[in-house]
């Protein structure tokens, strides 16, 4: 009698117990497109937490980034999901608006994107100007055709791309940037160490087996355990980027990936 006690408890357990857990075929909503109650904001020179000057914003049902309500010069920020992932596929739709902040870097016009296997908000110092993380990086057109989207950039990272170590900050995809004010579908598919980026669909770069760069300068300020060269990066959390050009942002969901 025991013995099938045992068996039908253990029958309820694996027919209910995993039922909290998404599979792969079941997407989740992010941003919800009515709050950022999910969401944490760190800024360049403030504490996590402080969405200085209203940078992040929900309106129209979606998540702006904005600047009206100071001068922008180095206030880089993040706005991050509370939880952690590690295989997912990501989509977001984004859209670049609006007028550059004049006084941003000239390598911030029409420039965005989504930061992943990223330490968290609360986890970056007061003076932290880029989180430790692989950036997708979204980049509209500058009028000459020149510019790609779709990028990989990698603030206080390496990634091996055609079995090496790629030696530079950023990576180019072979997808031509998208005009501003139109919206463009980003995807993310991170499955072990294989990163696959897609845009409207389409592949536009492959690369694998993110690390910790000890040597990479473009990070100041981040604590020890985020300089550990040569660490793997296979998980982390998620956030949207706000680096002086006017952008919104809709339809982030995920789902998770066994």
């Amino acid at each position: 009698m025991a013995n099938k006690l045992f068996l039908i408890t253990l029958c309820m357990i694996l027919t209910f117990g995993c039922s909290k857990t998404p599979s792969s075929d079941e997407w989740i909503t992010l941003f919800n497109g009515k709050d950022l109650d999910d969401w944490t904001v760190k800024i360049h020179h403030y504490d996590a937490g402080d969405n200085y000057g209203n940078t992040f914003r929900v309106e129209e049902g979606m998540l702006k980034v904005r600047y009206d309500q100071y001068d922008f010069s180095d206030e880089f920020g993040h706005i991050f999901y509370k939880t952690p992932f590690k295989n997912f596929h990501l989509t977001v739709d984004y859209r670049f608006s609006g007028d550059f902040e004049e006084n941003a870097p000239s390598y911030a016009l029409l420039n965005s994107g989504v930061m992943f296997h990223s330490q968290s908000a609360e986890s970056q110092n007061k003076d932290q100007n880029w989180p430790v993380s692989v950036e997708m990086q979204y980049l509209a057109d500058l009028g000459d055709g020149k510019r790609t989207t779709g990028n990989m950039c990698s603030p206080g990272t390496n990634i091996e791309f055609n079995g090496k170590v790629y030696p530079k900050h950023c990576l180019s995809s072979h997808k031509k940037a998208l005009p501003k004010d139109q919206w463009v579908t980003a995807e993310l598919i991170v499955k072990g160490p294989k990163i696959t980026q897609l845009i409207n669909g389409e592949v536009v770069l492959v690369y694998s087996n993110p690390t910790i760069d000890a040597k990479d300068q473009m990070v100041k300020g981040a604590a020890a355990e985020f300089t550990q060269g040569g660490k793997a990066l296979d998980s982390g959390y998620i956030g949207l980027q706000s680096e002086g050009h006017p952008i919104e942002f809709k339809n982030v969901r995920i789902r998770l990936l066994e």
